[in-house]
């Protein structure tokens, strides 16, 4: 049976935003007067805090600063995460980012299968529209049903409130779904949920342990990027295509 619903994450699976988001995290430290700069190897660990805001109030919290000073420091969370999603957005939108190889074309097979689209991610509703719109264009925030961001639920992942929204927004139960994810705090939330899990690593989360995934893939593949060795993942072509997606799913119910 073919899935009702794909419901994907958003940064690393999506596309592989994680770099446009930590020169962004700097940029906004910079214009706002602090001298902190985080490195790839320093964004990679902080990648395990689901949320921006979130992101930063912990990395200030491990200064052990004095209390006043820390105080002071986390007065700013909120307007340094403005002032990053400001210049997230603006990279974004420069169009120079492509989606990781074979989500168009997923996402496009879907749609002439008549599997709706949900989105469930930590990232912002503002960071979801500029990615859509920037790289699938202006009308394909009309192809998903449901879109639900972090600051829409009460916890982000690995709770499970993001994708228990998008499928009470869908009316539809967790094991007619399946979920795209790249991170392990990503697999937790929608297994937590009850929904099957396929898992496309990027470069940020190639090390976490993704053993509960139902298909665990280096990416999606397509015509330009095709999948080596996929006869080992039984495809008949070097890529998933919607009739692998519903073997995966079946296998999983």
């Amino acid at each position: 049976m073919t899935p009702k619903a794909i419901i994907f994450d958003v940064d690393g699976t999506l596309a592989d935003t994680e770099e446009q988001h930590r020169r962004a995290f700097n940029g906004a430290f910079s214009r706002h007067g602090f001298d902190w700069q985080w490195s790839t190897d320093d964004y990679k660990e902080l990648l395990t805090i689901t949320g921006g805001k979130e992101r930063i109030e912990y990395f200030i919290r491990s200064l052990n600063l004095c209390s006043s000073r820390e105080i002071e420091c986390l007065s700013d969370v909120i307007p340094l995460h403005k002032t990053k999603t400001t210049l997230y957005s603006h990279s974004i939108s420069s169009g120079e980012l492509r989606l990781r190889s074979g989500v168009n074309r997923i996402i496009l097979e879907a749609l002439e299968h008549g599997v709706r689209l949900g989105i469930a991610t930590t990232t912002s509703l503002t960071n979801v529209e500029v990615l859509l719109t920037s790289t699938l264009g202006k009308d394909s925030l009309r192809w998903f049903d449901s879109i639900v961001a972090g600051d829409m639920v009460p916890n982000k992942k690995p709770s499970p409130d993001v994708y228990h929204q998008v499928l009470k927004q869908l009316n539809l139960p967790a094991r007619e779904c399946v979920a795209f994810e790249d991170s392990r705090n990503g697999l937790l939330s929608a297994n937590q949920a009850g929904i099957p899990c396929i898992v496309t690593p990027c470069q940020w989360t190639e090390d976490h342990e993704f053993t509960e995934a139902c298909l665990l893939l280096p990416q999606l593949g397509d015509v330009e990027n095709p999948l080596s060795a996929y006869e080992n993942f039984s495809f008949s072509q070097p890529w998933l295509s919607i009739d692998d997606l519903a073997r995966a799913h079946r296998r999983a119910a």
